[in-house]
């Protein structure tokens, strides 16, 4: 196997919460010299390239290249740490000053606002004021906000607060203090751009990932689909939940289970449900989406995880979508998953 590991220059992107999939190694290559394993760092988390090069296929310092450069267009638009960034620029907006966006920032607010349509507002894109009130922004851990806080806060988010004329891509903010935070969809959406890349540098097999985020095209170097093992949460890293058998698609993980604090004997979610205001209260505890664009498996398993167990996966079954999820009975962990997830299951553990 050739391995080529480089550390990014890039400013972190705030990475997408929670997301957990570990990948099952390559025993059984047929031929493990012709694999290309690249590594590096990237949107503040690690991203790694495992491919089967074809005759004419370019260096993997090209191939890096161009993965980079992929990476570096959703830097440049969505990256909420570059105050020079166009999501930035947009959150340091006053009020009714239009800003024109690019057509990456176009294409994921669409898809953003489509999914808030289908939750009813339980994704939401304009999310982060509440996010960082309750200390999972930058700043860190906070007190406990009370409820006349929240409810002022909550004056700034939602996306009837935007004013957004996707013909001309303009945008702008009704209310002083919106922001946009997309980091439960720009890391995939980073990840199908270099997909992309990689497709027009002529490799089709390929595994692609980005802090847990994958895209996985054509044959694994053994000759089949791929397989990703799937963490069982809350029992330590190693221990599987499922396994799925996967190609030409897109896999993300969201769950409550890392990214948390306690206060009083209380558990506090990363996962703020945006039209209350709080951190979600439920038995859902990670949702796995497969998708064939991971932008939308990342969005979708974030706001499935807001929805919680039984109107998720009856929103997953009424849209088609392929989704596991893993949610608490009094001590034990079961899981339920939709029909269209049938055909990617390879393995699951028994629960509790």
């Amino acid at each position: 196997m050739i391995s080529v590991a480089k550390i990014s220059r890039s400013l972190p992107l705030r990475p997408a919460l929670a997301l957990v999939v570990l990948l099952l190694g390559l025993a059984g290559c047929s031929d493990p010299s012709n694999v290309v394993e690249l590594k590096g760092r990237i949107y503040g988390t690690g991203w790694s390239l495992v491919y089967t090069p074809h005759d004419t296929a370019p260096s993997p310092q090209v191939v890096e290249a161009e993965v980079i450069a992929a990476f570096d267009v959703v830097n440049a638009s969505m990256n909420t740490y570059d105050p020079q960034s166009l999501i930035s620029r947009f959150n340091a907006l006053p009020v009714n000053e239009a800003l024109e966006v690019d057509w990456d920032f176009t294409y994921v607010l669409n898809e953003a606002l489509q999914i808030t349509r289908l939750t009813d507002g339980a994704y939401d894109v304009t999310v982060a004021p509440l996010i960082d009130l309750w200390g999972f922004g930058p700043l860190g851990p906070t007190q406990i906000p009370s409820d006349a806080v929240v409810e002022t806060t909550r004056a700034a988010v939602g996306v009837s607060r935007l004013d957004w004329d996707p013909s001309i891509r303009s945008l702008s903010k009704r209310v002083a203090g919106v922001s946009l935070e997309f980091s439960s969809i720009a890391k995939g959406y980073g990840v199908d751009l270099a997909g992309d890349a990689l497709d027009e540098l002529g490799i089709q097999n390929f595994m692609l990932e980005v802090g847990g985020e994958l895209q996985l095209r054509g044959k694994s170097p053994r000759g089949d689909a791929w397989r990703i093992a799937v963490e069982r949460p809350e029992q330590g890293r190693g221990a599987f939940q499922t396994a799925v058998s996967v190609s030409d698609v897109g896999v993300a993980t969201s769950g409550d289970y890392r990214n948390y604090f306690e206060r009083d004997g209380r558990r506090y979610s990363h996962i703020i449900d945006p039209r209350t205001g709080y951190p979600v209260q439920h038995d859902l505890v990670s949702v796995t989406v497969v998708h064939p664009s991971t932008a939308l498996a990342d969005a979708w398993a974030t706001a499935l995880c807001v929805l919680g167990t039984e109107r998720g996966l009856d929103l997953a079954e009424r849209l088609g979508l392929a989704v596991y999820l893993v949610y608490r009975e009094a001590d034990n962990l079961q899981a339920v998953w939709s029909t269209k997830f049938d055909r990617y299951l390879a393995y699951n553990a028994a629960s509790g």
